[in-house]
Order: structure tokens, then C-alpha cells, then sequence
């Protein structure tokens, strides 16, 4: 049997009467969070959900999903508002000649910056379970330098051991690992294995670094005082996604964790100095002759 499922763009595309009211939730949502942007598409359809124009239901997640998909096809929602999860591309980087490549460099000195960690007593990570948040949370922990890893190192062993290795680097006397992710009650002990292996391949590769962890999110308080709902039923114990918690809610609970652990004068000093740094390197490529 052919599948008959849209090709491409979609301009001539004509929803529905219930089909254009839940556009328009939608793109009510996508105003309501716009400093978040892009939300996945979890993130939208708990949104719709706590908003009462759609069921707790894993068919309505579907109905979503397919709607928001014609949307984009028909430039009734931007392609950037959204976040898919796909796997990450490598692509050779090329220039298109000499001045291409001046540009080029030029734009790295704009973009310079030194490690805004520097300093402080904690290394800070946030570790992120569903890697569709993994960029919306970046944009938040960017200002202080702050990485963000998603997918593998929450549960690749080679992950487990990067972070080991990481900690002994950048002269801090501890790391905090603050974890972004779902709250499943049959599931918690996998956050204290996650733990513990960190902190004994840390034994050997930071011995003098304490390393910590801290769940940020998804936690039991959360849950009562956001009222989030758990995920549609399925058998066994019933999990609370990360992404039910609102946009911004999350990204105050990022902010609010960073800058208690932050030592503003360390970090403006750090700045400081990335500034003249900064200003120092174009002022030398502007001096540079054009066909050096």
C-alpha cells in the first residue's frame, strides 16, 4: 500500500476548523515562550495539555506531532521554532578564497572568550537526559561558561569517564554535575549508579577533586509545587518528563542553580579581561595588510 503522508512543502495547505484552533494554541505558546525558543515538541504538547486544549494522551502527542509537521511544511509555524532530535552532522568547513577565510577569522575574534569558569572554586556541568533540551538549556548557561552534555553522558561508559577526566582539568577543587531529567519512580537508582561510577573513575583521575552531583530536575518538590503531570500511562511505575516542566520555569531553575555557585567579582574579572583581549585581536587584524 503507497504511503500517502505529505512530500515537501505544503503551501495550499487548508486545516480544519478544530485543526486551526489548535494552531492557534500553539502559536499562542510559541509567543508565551518565545525567549525559549526552540521548545520541542514534547515541551508543546505539555504545554496545550496544562492549558486544557488537549488530553493527557499519547494519541493527542501524535495528533500533535502530525499537525506541526504540516504547519512547517505550509510556513504556517517557522522551521526554527521547533527543535527535532537528530543525529548531529559533520560537515568539512571551506572557504570561498582568502577573503573568505579573512572573514572567517575575523568572526572568530569577535566570537573570543575565555573560560568563564575560570577561577571559581566549582566546576560547573549541566548533564541533560532528553537531548532536544540540550540547546534551550545551553542558551541559558552560555553567559557563565557553563557546558551542557546530552544522550551518551548520562549513560555511555565512555561518557561516565570524560567527566572524570574533565574534572581534573581547569585547577578547580570541586565539579558539580546538575542533571536535567525525567523523575521515574522505578527508575531512581540509576541516578545514584550514575553517580557513583563517576566518582570512582574520579578516585584515579581527580583525586583531589570532590566531585558532586546534584538532580535539578525532574525532583518530587517539583512535581507538587508545578503540579506536573506524568507522562500518558504505561505499564509499570508512571515517569514525570522534564519537558512538562514550562519553559521558562526550567530555565529559571538553570539560572537560579549557576548563580548561587557563581563568584560574580571572579567572573567579571574574567570578562574583563576576555574584552581587552578581544579588542586586541581585531585591532591587530584590521592592521593586518589585505593580502597578507
Amino acid at each position: 500500500m503507497p504511503d500517502r503522508r505529505p512530500r515537501g512543502y505544503q503551501p495550499g495547505w487548508q486545516p480544519r476548523p478544530a485543526t486551526e484552533q489548535l494552531l492557534a494554541e500553539v502559536e499562542m505558546i510559541l509567543g508565551r515562550y518565545a525567549a525559549q525558543l526552540p521548545l520541542t515538541m514534547r515541551q508543546i504538547w505539555y504545554a496545550t495539555v496544562a492549558d486544557g486544549a488537549l488530553a493527557k494522551q499519547e494519541r493527542t502527542y501524535r495528533r500533535l506531532a502530525d499537525m506541526l509537521g504540516m504547519a512547517r511544511r505550509a510556513g504556517r509555524i517557522s522551521w526554527l521554532a521547533i527543535r527535532d532530535d537528530a543525529d548531529p552532522a559533520t560537515e568539512p568547513r571551506t572557504f570561498d578564497g582568502p577573503a573568505g577565510f579573512r572573514r572567517a577569522v575575523t568572526d572568530a575574534a569577535r566570537a573570543y572568550r575565555l573560560d568563564r569558569q575560570a577561577g571559581q572554586e566549582a566546576r560547573l556541568e549541566v548533564w541533560c537526559e532528553p537531548t532536544g533540551l540540550a540547546p534551550q538549556l545551553a542558551a541559558v548557561t552560555d553567559p557563565w561558561g557553563v557546558p551542557v552534555y546530552a544522550g551518551g553522558a548520562l549513560t555511555s561508559l565512555s561518557g561516565r569517564r570524560a567527566a572524570a577526566r574533565r574534572a581534573a582539568t581547569g585547577g578547580h577543587g570541586a565539579v558539580c554535575v546538575m542533571v536535567v531529567g525525567d523523575w521515574d519512580p522505578g527508575r531512581q537508582h540509576l541516578f545514584t549508579a550514575l553517580a557513583e561510577d563517576v566518582k570512582a573513575f574520579a578516585e584515579l583521575d581527580a583525586p583531589d577533586v570532590r566531585v558532586e552531583f546534584e538532580r535539578l530536575a525532574v525532583t518530587e518538590a517539583q512535581i507538587a509545587e508545578l503540579r506536573l503531570p506524568p507522562a500518558p500511562l504505561r505499564a509499570g511505575a508512571t515517569p514525570t518528563q522534564v519537558e512538562a516542566i514550562p519553559p521558562d520555569a526550567l530555565a529559571g531553575l538553570v539560572r537560579e542553580a549557576i548563580t548561587r555557585r557563581r563568584d560574580d567579582e571572579v567572573l567579571a574579572a574574567v570578562l574583563a579581561r576576555e574584552e581587552a583581549e578581544r579588542g586586541m585581536l581585531l585591532e591587530q587584524l584590521r592592521r593586518m595588510p589585505a593580502g597578507a
